[in-house]
């Protein structure tokens, strides 16, 4: 620890005596000289600095979307070349006294409004980086005399921050410390002082979520809540490079904020320094990150202070790009839906595109929430998938599969934030790490394995519903029956024809016996001992047909598969036999359902084929089943021995 100390103080002093020297340099030089080798060494960093130059692009792009990729490069050249001028520039200045600094300013503006401006009860200056922004809290004081502050942020280097202070100090102006200056920026303002604010840095979590360019930024409260609260002058303004070793000071109309809320007039601050930093965006400081995505609730919905879009701005707001890799199981993806749901609603600028496989495109269709499906073609490799995800610019991709390709694709594309479970072989391709519950207990749903990360990125799981209206009127003698399972025949039951006979017998059922292709040849022989009430659609229907089909069903009849799971989330009631797997993980959501588990001594083996007996399932009786079917439809009969009714049923385990 000592070392440590040691080493920044010697860091700090060796930093310290840099500036003093470089700053004594440049006082002996004339400033339009300083001034071009600033401008020089911008260019050299428009160069190296890789990293800022990504960042001043990517901003841009935010900023401007309608630019061309040669208009946003020509004006981050441009950029670095006045940044670096402007930050030479405000060494000597510093140090020169005001009466030195006014004849390189062009203070018309301040002039023109400076009997406006000492007529005001108090005056916040609402500034911004743009141009040589260090000067303008000075400049105030050429038209109005009293108090002159600002809220500063202190810097890390000790001696360099005493320095500085000491420079401002001299020349009248008092530095309040932004972490704990409410009551000196209260004390100052109610004395009829001039208070400087730069407004248009990153909040973080004290911010208010509001349009800057249209796109969501984190901006401080602070300029509205003292105005609010001593009635000073919101008055933006900024002092712009006007030329070599030249500024110009300008002045905006006062933002009005007497009949809105706090919320609003932060925006309406938004509005006016974005509107300064229009006429030259060159001038403005675009290698920080204004529009930052915060860690980890980058959804907004657990920020103190909320969004705030005004309705004006409603239908202009920037999309906050957002990918979620699904799952390749259509089961899985059913699953996922209320976390999907529940990101959607984290935010009111979120354009969320699902990636998935072809096969699942038509049910990812069918959830409201989903503005866009990109499908990830059979055989496609992962590098084609990174590029057509490059293309698309997201902000932050969801990777709900735990396999290293889907980290893969999303670090490839670029993608800023990418979050998931910490898995082999993939973990070094994700930022942000959803950490695993350690805590002992029941078991939990596979839907609480995304609702988890939904949450952990800032989701309000109140947002988490699960399934849709059902859209038709089911038929009331139409049941469905699903006999396979993808995943292998442990998960098979083998009596649904003995059981769909003799319900077909007791109440007049006809069946839709679904599945896919490689279900065809075990539907055969349930469909030909049902005979004229069933209908073969194995193989015959794509996912959006087989959604219809269970439309029609008043009742799905299967295994643990995802067209059970598929049934649930349209409202359809499912009877569920399970054996090798555990329904308090996989079972059906949502209410209504009855799940059939015989739990012997070897399951759950969560196994594809059975290596002994087979016990699990051969114990669930035919009319057990049959007692289950009756009981979820309302088992109560009319006089001519047909079912009437559709009493709900609570969830049932065969133990």
């Amino acid at each position: 620890m000592r070392r440590g100390r040691w080493f920044s103080e010697l860091s700090d002093r060796f930093v310290y005596g840099l500036y003093c020297a470089v700053g004594w340099c440049l006082q002996r030089i004339p400033l339009a000289a300083t001034f071009r080798l600033g401008q020089a060494l911008g260019v050299l960093g428009y160069g190296l600095a890789g990293n800022y130059r990504r960042l001043a692009r990517r901003n841009m792009q935010i900023a401007f979307p309608a630019w061309s990729d040669a208009e946003i490069r020509r004006c981050v050249r441009r950029h670095f070349q006045t940044l670096g001028a402007n930050l030479l520039c405000g060494v000597p200045l510093g140090e020169m006294p005001w009466e030195k600094v006014r004849q390189y300013l062009d203070l018309t503006a301040l002039e023109r409004h400076a009997e406006e401006i000492n007529a005001q009860k108090a005056v916040i200056a609402v500034l911004s980086h743009i141009g040589n922004w260090e000067l303008m809290i000075h400049s105030a004081r050429w038209v109005r005399p009293g108090r002159h502050g600002a809220i500063y942020q202190p810097l890390k280097n000790r001696l360099l921050d005493a320095h500085v202070r000491r420079s401002r100090e001299r020349e009248g102006l008092e530095l309040i410390d932004r972490s704990a200056g409410l009551n000196r920026s209260l004390n100052l303002l109610r004395v009829g002082g001039v208070l400087g604010i730069l407004v248009d840095q990153h909040a973080g979590d004290h911010g208010v979520w509001t349009p800057f360019f249209d796109r969501l930024a984190s901006t401080t409260p602070l300029p509205a809540i003292l105005a609010k609260k001593t009635g000073a002058t919101l008055l933006p303004a900024a002092i712009c490079t006007a030329g070599v070793a030249r500024w110009r000071v300008e002045i905006e109309a006062p933002v009005e904020y007497r009949d809105a809320s706090i919320e609003e007039v932060t925006s309406r601050i938004n509005e006016a320094v974005a509107e300064q930093i229009r006429r030259a965006p060159h001038d403005w400081f675009w290698v920080h990150r204004r529009w930052k995505t915060p860690s980890p609730h980058f959804l907004l919905r657990k920020y103190r202070r909320g969004v705030y879009v005004p309705p004006r701005l409603a239908n202009k707001l920037a999309p906050f790009r957002l990918l979620v890799r699904s799952s390749n199981w259509l089961g899985d993806a059913v699953m996922a839906v209320p976390a999907v749901r529940a990101i959607k609603a984290g935010r009111p600028d979120a354009h969320l595109t699902v990636l998935t496989k072809g096969k699942l495109a038509d049910f990812w269709k069918s959830v409201p929430e989903v503005d866009e499906i990109l499908t990830v073609g059979d055989g496609e490799n992962t590098w084609r998938v990174a590029q057509r995800l490059r293309d698309k610019r997201f902000d932050a991709a969801v990777l709900f599969p735990n396999s290293p390709r889907s980290g893969l694709e999303a670090w490839l594309a670029g993608i800023p934030r990418r979050v998931g479970y910490a898995r082999p072989w993939r973990t070094w391709c994700l930022n942000q790490i959803i950490p695993e519950k350690k805590a002992a207990g029941p078991l939990r749903h596979q839907a609480e394995h995304y609702l988890r990360m939904a949450e952990r990125i800032g989701a309000d799981l109140a947002d988490a519903t699960f399934g849709v209206a059902r859209t038709a009127v089911p038929d009331p003698r139409v049941l469905g029956l699903c006999p396979g399972a993808e995943y292998g025949p442990a998960k098979r039951w083998p009596f649904f024809a003995e059981a769909a006979t003799l319900l077909s017998e007791r109440h007049k059922f006809r069946w839709l016996v679904l599945g896919t292709a490689r279900d065809q040849a075990m539907a055969e022989p349930i469909v030909h001992a049902l005979g004229a009430n069933a209908i073969d659609l194995t193989g015959k229907t794509s996912l959006a047909e087989l959604m219809d089909a269970l439309r029609r069903c008043r009742l799905l009849l299967t295994n643990d598969t995802g067209t059970m799971h598929l049934a649930a989330y349209l409202g359809v009631p499912a009877v569920a036999v399970f054996g090798s797997t555990e329904p308090a993980l996989t079972g059906p959501m949502g209410e209504g359902h009855v799940v059939l588990r015989r739990h012997v001594e070897c399951s759950p083996c969560f196994l594809r084929v059975c290596p002994l007996d087979f016990r699990c399932m051969h114990e669930v009786t035919v009319p057990e089943v049959v007692a289950a079917v009756e009981r979820c439809l309302g088992s109560a009969r009319g006089d001519n021995g047909q079912m009437e009714g559709d009493g709900g049923s609570q969830p049932v385990a065969i133990s």
